[in-house]
């Protein structure tokens, strides 16, 4: 059964089992008390007046203590991050790292200006964003109560916080940064005129793009043609948000 376990864990894509694993790892750190959420949020003037650096990586690791947020935020994150990666990306680990720095570096940046305390909420609300941006033909069912078309997922995880009474500047962070993204990568290079102003640097590419792993096996909800891009069959595809 270990064996099993281990086997399967090394099966997610490098990107996206280091980040949910850094995400757990953290978590359980803080619920065995050895380190406390005042060391790991995002605080600009210990960053920049006492260089306490880490907090610009661990901002984006915690979220919250163990309980329904987390749960929901971490199947989220593995489920869309994965997917990204084993979709769109798939062969393209330098740039799925990429996307990664510029999201996280905007986030960021946003966040100085708006009180948020942990980032990695508006990071997952972006990786959502993105996949489903390029999955506009996938119809989804939200606890199901709701059926829409992919591109309204984050718009409805808004709606949702909104229900809860939680604040959805989070959220609109993501969507902005996720949107941010896309139209760069995937809209303006295609428009009259335009040209590709994102490039992932040489040293990532040589740091992480590898010849794919003959053993590899993606996660079987998604269906890739050769060449890289997704074209889901509508009717066969139905993605279920998973409950808090």
């Amino acid at each position: 059964m270990a064996h099993s376990f281990t086997q399967e864990y090394f099966q997610i894509p490098v990107v996206t089992r280091a980040y949910t694993t850094a995400c757990v790892l953290t978590t359980a750190a803080v619920q065995l008390e050895f380190i406390s959420p005042f060391q790991l949020y995002f605080n600009p003037e210990l960053i920049i007046r006492r260089y306490q650096l880490w907090r610009l990586i661990t901002s984006f690791l915690f979220f919250g203590s163990l309980g329904f947020s987390f749960v929901f935020n971490i199947i989220f994150l593995y489920r869309y991050c994965r997917m990204l990666e084993e979709g769109c990306f798939r062969g393209r680990t330098a740039d799925f790292v990429f996307m990664f720095l510029f999201g996280g570096i905007v986030i960021t940046l946003f966040g100085l200006f708006v009180n948020i305390f942990f980032l990695g909420q508006a990071f997952i609300i972006m990786l959502v964003y993105v996949w489903s941006r390029r999955h506009p033909l996938i119809r989804m069912n939200f606890f199901g109560l709701l059926n829409f078309q992919a591109p309204f997922l984050p718009w409805v995880l808004m709606g949702f916080s909104l229900l809860l009474g939680n604040s959805i500047v989070v959220d609109l962070l993501g969507i902005s940064v996720g949107h941010m993204y896309y139209f760069l990568e995937d809209v303006f290079p295609n428009q009259p005129g335009g040209r590709k102003l994102l490039m992932t640097p040489e040293l990532l590419r040589a740091m992480f793009d590898r010849p794919e792993d003959p053993d590899y096996r993606p996660l079987l909800e998604e269906e890739e043609e050769q060449g890289g891009d997704l074209q889901p069959n509508e009717e066969q595809q139905n993605y279920e948000p998973r409950e808090l």
